[in-house]
């Protein structure tokens, strides 16, 4: 079995669905073969560039390899400004091999075009017919063929995550479904399963794919290759990727000790709207794999990809360190709370934390049911302050229950505490369209496509997204100590290399010793919670 990861998606890391279903295939005597195509593709497409002459486009080019080659280093991450334009440049060159085609924006996180809705499954079967027509179809025809020879699969399957990587994996369909009919092809992946839970799913892919599947694939396919056993929790198996390749300073490690998330009550989640079960792996399973994995790997950091890491688990890795530095998403809990606690997470090798606040207005809290109250919420910052852990919050706007009164509460909350706030993400919600509200407010489609997980809706309070943005621009971002927050964010790359950033990040065992005084940060204020 051959399984790829399609274009376009941040290449920081290595895929993780494609290495877990690896990991369990192998376990069971099933060979397979992995190809990140996303990150070998957008390689690809930094070679198609050609330089229009104009001074920054030419800079990019010119400099191009020592930037990659930066990316891949410590000392970059070490100076702000350098590491800015090296991404920036970086993301330059990219653009540039799109230039001759005005409908394209590509960057290296995305891919649009203005021509396709990859809501809209006959735009997608329009990109599996005229596959040609993608941007990466070069690279397709270079790569394939030489790989499916090599391996000689009779499966190959595609694990689709991210919207922007859609056309481009319906692309790589149509190719091998044109040029290799004898192969049975297979979808799945995380935006794959949401298509799957909607009442309106009805398979429009049948004629191009084999096989649909939704959730953890692995007994699926173990199935399908004949395998009918129980399910062990194994770990995944990175061995055919390239570690070293990634954009980051260092092998990044991304790791599930669960699925689903274990409050799974929030009404505005998209979890709990599609029902997923919350599956924790034991914290004594989780602590074996991390000691093989990181032995194999060595990595700069672990990536923990939970929805909200357990407070079992925390308190696990407190009891033994998981063996290198490490962050991921929890939720505001008790726990966090307690200076000690905080303490001992900062010693197992925590560096950051990420943590939705969402909003400053307890009422609004309340109506999402978040199960949080803002005083908790002081006290967990304070406390991860005062342990050097990085935060990076997210803020939402634009909720049911939301007013522009409610928005401003988020913006003091957010001003009183920002010393222990290191990053922030801020967003507009958009409405589940299987969410309890979207079948209690009148509105219409998010977007025209068949595959739509969102739904627009008349805010009660007339809080539409018009006024959202403008609340955002001309008050929130403008407010200068919340524009320093903002600035620190790594672009493009946003919390995949915050951890870089954060004062807690031990480069002194890294690679190589930072030199004294060069500790990296973000913006005109230091923050003294980093």
């Amino acid at each position: 079995m051959l399984l790829i990861y399609p274009p376009v998606a941040k290449a920081g890391e290595p895929p993780t669905g494609v290495a877990y279903l690896a990991g369990s295939l192998r376990r069971h005597g099933v060979a397979c073969t992995l190809l990140d195509a996303n990150l070998e593709g957008l390689l690809f497409l930094r070679k198609q560039a050609r330089d229009p002459h104009d001074t920054w486009s030419s800079r990019a080019l010119r400099n191009g390899g020592a930037n990659l080659a930066g990316l891949r280093t410590p000392d970059l991450y070490r100076n702000a400004d350098r590491y800015q334009r090296a991404v920036r440049d970086l993301n330059r060159v990219v653009e540039l091999a799109v230039r001759p085609r005005p409908e394209l924006a590509v960057s290296l996180v995305n891919y649009q075009d203005n021509s396709a809705n990859p809501l809209d499954s006959r735009d997608l079967l329009r990109s599996a017919e005229d596959h040609r027509d993608n941007l990466f179809y070069p690279y397709f025809r270079e790569r394939l063929p030489e790989l499916l020879e090599a391996n000689n699969p009779r499966f190959v399957g595609v694990s689709l995550s991210f919207l922007s990587q859609a056309l481009c994996a319906f692309a790589l369909l149509g190719f091998l479904k044109r040029h290799f009919p004898h192969l049975q092809l297979i979808l799945g992946g995380g935006l794959i399963t949401s298509w799957m839970s909607s009442p309106q799913w009805n398979n429009p892919f049948a004629g191009l794919v084999e096989h649909c599947i939704a959730g953890p694939g692995e007994g699926p396919l173990l199935r399908l290759m004949g395998v009918d056993q129980p399910l062990e929790e194994l770990p995944p198996d990175y061995s055919d990727l390239p570690m070293a390749d990634y954009l980051s300073p260092g092998p990044i490690l991304p790791y599930s000790a669960s699925r689903g998330c274990y409050w799974n009550r929030c009404n505005f989640c998209p979890e709990t709207a599609e029902q997923s079960p919350y599956h924790p792996v034991a914290p004594t399973t989780v602590l074996a794999h991390l000691r093989g994995l990181t032995a194999q790997i060595r990595p700069a950091l672990i990536h923990l990809l939970d929805n909200a890491v357990s407070p079992a688990l925390m308190q696990a890795f407190c009891d033994q360190p998981p063996g290198a530095p490490w962050y991921g998403f929890v939720r505001f809990h008790e726990q966090l709370a307690d200076p000690d606690f905080c303490r001992q997470l900062r010693a197992s090798g925590c560096v950051l934390l990420k943590l939705g606040l969402e909003s400053g207005s307890q009422a609004v809290l309340d109506a999402m049911c978040k199960g949080v109250r803002l005083d908790l919420i002081e006290r967990v910052l304070a406390a991860l302050q005062q342990a050097g852990i990085a935060t990076y919050v997210y803020l939402l706007f634009g909720t049911p229950t939301e007013s522009l009164v409610e928005a401003r509460m988020t913006l003091d909350f957010t001003l009183r505490h920002h010393q222990a706030i290191t990053f922030l993400n801020l967003a507009i919600f958009n409405m589940p369209r299987a969410s309890f509200d979207a079948g209690q407010l009148p509105g219409a489609e998010f977007s025209e496509g068949d595959l739509s997980l969102y739904r627009d809706f008349v805010h009660p309070r007339g809080w539409d997204r018009k006024a959202i943005r403008t609340f955002l621009d001309r008050e929130f971002k403008r407010h200068p100590t919340i524009g320093a927050i903002i600035r620190r964010d790594p672009p493009l790359f946003t919390s995949n290399h915050a951890a870089f950033f954060s004062e807690a990040f031990p480069w002194a065992d890294a690679a190589a010793s930072p030199k004294e005084g060069s500790k990296p940060h973000f913006g005109a204020e230091k923050n003294s919670g980093s």
